[in-house]
């Protein structure tokens, strides 16, 4: 048996004995994913134990370094693992910020006290991070962002604020950037810091979207004391490390096109609601439209994985980021579309109804704005015009 067969027959008994039934079942709703951190509530016991055992074995960032409390499972390893956890419908046991941004960000660019300070607490799912990028007037133009933290020594005061700030009511912790350097050109003179939200200063109000939900905030600071230890990279160079992060935040989005570990697949909801007649789905048209969307949906699946493992083994994203960000943004309006397809009448029921429908049409309004959040689909476009196609300007 070869080192991988071996892992793959130990990682199998492993997950066996301590995934809990109920984690693998299919998602009902974005209230069934583990976010972590102070604030969260478990939905149930199976929950908190099944992130307790994941986190306690590293495998919550598989292929981070043991020392900073990761799996450091290599990119086999890792993509065994994934497969195990898809045989038998595992839940990811934590989405989290600081696993799919502030983390990787670190690991490259964070000095050795931040790391040890940071990275455990995000394996474990203790700290629930909130991104502070966009500002009222820098929002696809970040680098014009005005937030500003004043050199007062042995700290900074930071005064401004943010918007868009994503589930900033949740968060524990913030990475935020921030203008360090008011004489330097725009792209020049940003930093990014970190700041725990209960520092005195920092105000959260949430803005309500059409869904009806808020996942997005304003963050205003006054006066909020930062501490220099906490910028992550060289000060006034925090625009190279916002670059990398956001190639991470575009991956991410990019992902949202995909069902979920632990999802239905379209084709198996759309059986369960409207039938089939000589074992196929007795609908042509919509037949036909699941039937690209699955194929697309794999293509990218496909893709996103071939990206990830050329990230691994040290190539950068870059560009790509944008082309994953934009694709993937688009496959999951058309899936949040489908899904009202097949909810017919009772998709249109606001208030929920029976297998949670009231749940369609706030996710489906919630989609559209994955075309606006981490940049702009125009802006998207244009990065893959120039950088990728090389298309003149």
């Amino acid at each position: 048996m070869s080192n991988l067969d071996q892992f793959r027959a130990e990682t199998r008994e492993w997950l066996e004995a301590n995934c809990p039934p109920a984690m693998r079942s299919p998602y009902r709703s974005e209230a069934d994913l583990c976010w972590g951190g102070r604030k969260f509530e478990f939905q149930s016991e199976e929950q908190r134990l099944w992130l307790e055992r994941m986190a306690e074995k590293g495998w919550t960032a598989p292929t981070w370094p043991s020392e900073y409390g990761g799996g450091g499972l290599n990119r086999e390893q890792a993509k065994i693992l994934k497969q195990e956890m898809e045989r038998i419908g595992a839940r990811q046991p934590l989405y989290s910020f600081g696993l799919f941004m502030i983390g990787p960000a670190l690991l490259k660019f964070g000095s050795e006290a931040l790391k040890q300070q940071h990275l455990p607490p995000i394996i474990r799912g203790e700290i629930h991070w909130a991104q502070g990028y966009s500002e009222p007037n820098a929002g696809s133009d970040l680098a014009s962002l005005q937030a500003r933290a004043e050199d007062k020594g042995d700290h900074y005061l930071l005064n401004g604020s943010k918007v868009w700030t994503s589930y900033g009511d949740r968060g524990d912790w913030m990475f935020c950037l921030v203008r360090t350097n008011t004489e330097a050109p725009k792209h020049k003179g940003i930093s990014l810091v970190l700041f725990d939200m209960t520092t005195p200063g920092v105000t959260v109000k949430p803005i309500k979207l059409i869904s009806g939900k808020s996942p997005f905030t304003e963050t205003i600071f006054d006066n909020v004391r930062v501490e220099k230890d906490q910028v992550v990279g060289e000060v006034d160079d925090g625009w190279t490390v916002a670059k990398y992060l956001l190639t991470h935040e575009r991956e991410m989005i990019g992902g949202t096109g995909l069902a979920r570990t632990g999802s239905r697949n379209l084709s198996e909801r759309a059986i369960d609601a409207l039938g089939t007649r000589d074992g196929v789905l007795d609908h042509p048209a919509l037949r036909a439209d699941i039937a690209k969307f699955e194929i697309d949906s794999k293509a990218l699946a496909l893709t996103l994985e071939r990206f990830r493992d050329e990230a691994k083994a040290g190539a950068s994203l870059g560009a790509v980021s944008s082309m994953l960000k934009y694709y993937g943004t688009e496959l999951n309006m058309r899936r949040q579309e489908l899904l009202m397809a097949i909810g017919g009448s009772e998709a249109l029921n606001w208030e929920g109804g029976e297998n949670g429908a009231g749940d369609l049409p706030r996710a489906w309004l919630r989609s559209r704005g994955n075309s606006i959040e981490g940049g702009t689909s125009e802006i998207q476009l244009n990065i893959v015009a120039k950088r990728i196609l090389g298309l003149p300007s």
